[in-house]
């Protein structure tokens, strides 16, 4: 497998810093911490780039706090100059990597995502009668930094950029504690290995893609299934047989143990592809989709929300519209013309 170096210089140059910057600022523009480093753009890049050509960048700490989507996730926002740190990482070593992921990886990358998933799995039901639908036990919080690191290391070789990359990893606030044990684990093993990256960071979803790649390879290549794909965690194989699919799940339960991962019990089963299955805020069937029955009752209240902003003066059209454009890119991806035209037509907008 080749392995790249000589990359450190590329990563600190200005030019890629400065690309790093835009990138990070995008939807973002009007935060105080993003002002104040446009403010002094050219003097904040420049201290970044010593830090890190003299190895005395140190990430900040994070900022937490939790959303609520179906249950309650933490969410770690880094400083905006960690964030343009990760963006200038990920600017170099993103290329390198997405030459060995899988076509049907679609989580972070580009001209892949939601949507695009959304429409590989609506293509695969209906040439499948029968799913499997999956994912991992706390996967951020149980990904193991001495795995990862290695992981990275057999397509990197520049030294420095490791030690940026090591540097981001272990940086990590404390995550959620994991506690399973795995094939000769001693007492203290769940302990003693770090564990865990945020939510939240660009670097981290980027990470686990790597993670879970040599998964998505053994799926592909070793166990033959032609129809599988794979959104963070969040995994599912089709096929025409019940029976095949359990061996299958079985199967990449047993080669998770070497990356210290678990499929999540009470979310894993198989289940016809007739009756229509959640994904990724849909609900699939081989012939149509629609929303998620409380996306659209949260979008009703947030839109309740929105109407009285806007008519007591206090947001303007744009930001109003901004929000809505938002949720009818999503709704739209599925049957809901009439369900758009029935929340709209309860909500009023007017201003005196």
């Amino acid at each position: 497998m080749k392995r790249y170096g000589n990359l450190f210089e590329h990563l600190t140059s200005f030019e890629n810093l400065y690309l790093a910057s835009i990138k990070a600022r995008k939807g973002n523009r009007c935060k105080g911490s993003v002002i104040r480093f446009e403010k002094d753009i050219e003097e904040e890049l420049f201290q970044l780039q010593e830090e890190l050509v003299t190895k005395t960048y140190k990430p900040g700490g994070y900022r937490e706090f939790t959303i609520y989507e179906r249950k309650p996730r933490k969410i770690s926002a880094a400083p905006y100059r960690d964030r343009v740190v990760h963006h200038a990482l990920c600017n170099v070593i993103e290329p390198i990597f997405e030459k060995i992921f899988i076509f049907d990886s679609y989580a972070c990358r580009h001209e892949k995502g939601t949507h695009k998933a959304v429409g590989r799995f609506t293509e695969f039901s209906r040439k499948n009668k029968y799913v499997l639908k999956t994912d991992i036990k706390k996967y951020f919080p149980s990904i193991d930094h001495e795995i990862l690191f290695a992981k990275i290391r057999k397509k990197i070789k520049c030294r420095d950029t490791l030690w940026l990359i090591k540097t981001i990893i272990d940086g990590s606030n404390e995550q959620e504690e994991v506690k399973d044990y795995y094939e000769d684990d001693g007492l203290f093993t769940p302990f003693q290995r770090k564990k865990g990256i945020p939510i939240g960071n660009l670097t981290s979803q980027f990470f686990a893609n790597i993670y879970l790649n040599d998964l998505d390879h053994y799926m592909k290549e070793h166990l033959r299934c032609k129809y599988c794909l794979r959104y963070v965690d969040d995994i599912t194989v089709f096929e025409n047989d019940k029976k095949t699919l359990w061996g299958i799940k079985e199967k990449i339960n047993d080669f998770l143990t070497k990356d210290k991962l678990k499929l999540h019990p009470g979310k894993t089963y198989v289940a016809p592809v007739s009756v229509g299955i959640d994904h990724l805020g849909y609900r699939i069937y081989p012939t149509h989709r629609r929303l998620r029955k409380d996306n659209s009752l949260a979008f009703k209240r947030k839109l309740k929300r929105l109407a009285q902003l806007y008519n007591a003066g206090e947001i303007s059209f744009d930001e109003l519209n901004a929000s809505v454009q938002s949720w009818l890119g999503h709704a739209e991806h599925a049957d809901t013309y009439r369900l758009r035209r029935s929340i709209f037509s309860q909500t009023i907008f007017s201003r005196d």
